[in-house]
């Protein structure tokens, strides 16, 4: 059975309480820096480079 948009969606009491506690959200979060820290050392693509140059002009 698929559940339509509105019977997905969270209640305003259900919104404020975050899903997990704050040790397992704190220790997913340093594993997750961990996991990433290396691809912020690493060279951009060509493709991705260029469209952060189109989006750069555009802003400007």
């Amino acid at each position: 059975m698929t559940k339509t948009v509105t019977e997905t969606k969270l209640t305003a009491d259900e919104a404020a309480v975050p899903p997990l506690s704050s040790g397992v959200r704190r220790h997913l979060g340093k594993t997750l820096r961990h996991h990433y820290a290396g691809c912020l050392t690493e060279p951009v693509g060509e493709r991705l480079e260029a469209l952060i140059t189109r989006l750069t002009k555009t802003q400007k």
